[in-house]
């Protein structure tokens, strides 16, 4: 058979280069030993989850600890998935969580010379290899329909045979010339296969990154490699793709395994070294008392949106999956609780063999710490950015007030006091702390434990004397000095001795000033909130707190 006069006429010249000109116009990247080249290569349908997360950290951080390159692609050969804005919402994510592309699609760089980076614009680049392989006998058209490749499948699973299509099988490998050129003059659409030089008997003993030696067994399966709509297969276009942007390391889920022994075979035909495989272990969850894969049906949490949406702070997200990614970045931060993550030495072969349990209350735990590290700008800067984008109309609003908000979250999370709060999770719940320092969200609950004229004369009287030049000392003078005149004690000690004389305590008198003044009967200092209210506003409430 006329191998390349069937190549010209499955896939004619026109203006396709020759593989080795694709070899001048991409040629090695130009970095020192050991440094590696790793890729994010999502396909744009517009769900972005946890594991895109996970698999972007680990990349990133093996490019930029070598002093390498991380890059995005889009393999976006499935047309009828595609979304629209699903890129640019990857792109968007990812930034939330500090993941920094160094070139790539929709990436504006400098280093931008391996595109195009988007799949569907590299057709005629699959579309030279394609026709390398006819020519030298390794590919061939095949003409079979849905419907037999359907019947084949069936026929093999009920005589428990592998699937696929191989061997005795391959209907339309040993098609003569006369009928591979009568089904083209007939028009029947067809798809161009791979025809493999493997065989099931022979083992191959693979390095995996992550999981060390792999046997694997050759690849048998004559797979597809360009469909009938001129588009490659991802197995085809990935290896093209890794090979002529100068992949040196794949990082992927461990559900690619399979897909091994067909990757190494079209690196093999097509005259390309093979990168670097690590395969992670997927993102377990514990179940009652077994361990599952997250579910996008089951878990929200695998969903990346729900992590912006519920205001997890970005560097906590991403600190908790480093100590999921290695296993010793945990003992990293435990000597280095304020060091920058990128500081730490990330290493592939500490990343697990076995399934990665995520732990939602150690990220919550992670987050609580990280939060309490923040001065009060930069807490304002992350609410405000939730607030934004995630808040109401009215949320919105109590951020015009930036002095005042400032004031408000110096004190809520304790800085410069002794003790920081450490009990913030996420933006969603933080913003709801300071509520009640707004009237139009602050919803008292007065549930006083004393009757109405006790309660009315302590705050009448206290609004009768309050101001707001008073440090902290002379603000508790003025709480004991009308302590005795409403019949509290204006000493914890009186009270202690003869508690029979008195009402309660003076810090009983300050309970039934805080409920009035915050709505509830705990808060952060007493003194500072109604400084930070103002006069006006702290007398009108001790007003409306009467019964």
């Amino acid at each position: 058979m006329n191998m390349k006069k069937l190549a010209n006429a499955l896939i004619p010249d026109g203006d396709l280069l020759s593989p080795e000109e694709y070899e001048e116009i991409y040629p090695p990247r130009n970095l020192p030993k050991g440094v590696e080249v790793t890729r994010l290569a999502p396909s744009p349908t517009g769900f972005i989850h946890l594991g895109n997360l996970y698999s972007a950290l680990a990349d990133e951080r093996v490019a930029h600890t070598t002093g390498g390159v991380f890059y995005l692609r889009i393999e976006d050969t499935d047309e009828k998935r595609k979304v629209d804005g699903a890129v640019e919402s990857v792109i968007r994510s990812l930034k939330y969580f500090g993941i920094r592309f160094d070139e790539g699609a929709e990436i504006n760089s400098s280093l931008n010379n391996y595109g195009p980076y988007y799949q569907r614009q590299r057709e005629k680049i699959y579309k030279s290899f394609v026709k390398k392989l006819l020519e030298e006998g390794l590919a061939y058209p095949c003409f079979c329909t849905a419907e037999e490749l359907d019947a084949v499948r069936a026929s093999q699973t009920k005589s428990k045979e592998t699937t696929g299509y191989y061997g005795k099988y391959a209907k339309c490998r040993n098609l003569t010339e006369e009928e591979i050129y009568d089904n083209i003059k007939a028009g029947k659409p067809y798809v161009i296969r791979l025809k493999s030089q493997g065989s099931i008997d022979n083992k191959i003993t693979f390095r995996d990154a992550i999981k060390g030696d792999i046997t694997v067994t050759e690849n048998d399966q004559d797979v597809v490699i360009l469909k009938s709509d001129g588009i490659p297969t991802y197995h085809f276009a990935h290896a093209i793709d890794d090979h002529f942007m100068r992949t040196t390391l794949v990082i992927r889920g461990e559900e690619w395994l399979s897909s091994l022994p067909i990757h190494l075979e079209l690196h093999k035909v097509l005259g390309f070294n093979p990168p670097k495989y690590a395969h992670t272990s997927s993102l377990m969850k514990m179940d009652g008392d077994t361990k599952r894969k997250l579910s996008k049906r089951k878990d929200p949490e695998l969903s990346l949106d729900y992590y912006r949406q519920a205001g997890y702070y970005p560097q906590a997200v991403v600190k908790y999956l480093m100590t999921v990614l290695n296993s010793n970045f945990e003992e990293w931060t435990l000597k280095n609780p304020d060091g920058d993550y990128k500081d730490f030495k990330f290493k592939i072969d500490k990343m697990g063999k076995s399934g990665a349990l995520f732990d939602l209350e150690k990220l919550n735990d992670v987050s609580k710490t990280e939060i309490s590290k923040l001065s009060a700008e930069e807490c304002y800067a992350f609410l405000k950015g939730w607030v934004d984008e995630f808040g109401s109309e009215v949320d919105k609003s109590h951020f015009k007030e930036d002095g005042y908000l400032l004031k408000i979250l110096t004190l809520i999370i304790g800085i410069g006091g002794k003790k920081r709060r450490k009990d913030i999770e996420r933006a969603e719940q933080g913003v709801r702390l300071f509520d009640y320092f707004f009237d139009d969200t602050f919803d008292p609950d007065y549930s006083y434990r004393f009757d109405k004229a006790t309660v009315n004369m302590v705050l009448d009287k206290f609004a009768a004397v309050y101001d707001t030049g008073d440090d902290n000392s002379e603000w508790f003078a003025k709480v004991k000095a009308i302590a005795p005149e409403v019949g509290f004690a204006s000493e914890m000690s009186e009270y202690k001795s003869h508690p029979e004389n008195f009402k309660g305590s003076v810090s009983d008198v300050a309970e039934i000033l805080r409920i009035a003044i915050t709505g509830s009967p705990n808060s952060p200092d007493l003194c500072t909130i109604m400084r930070i209210l103002g006069k006006s506003r702290t007398v009108a409430r001790l007003l409306k707190g009467k019964i």
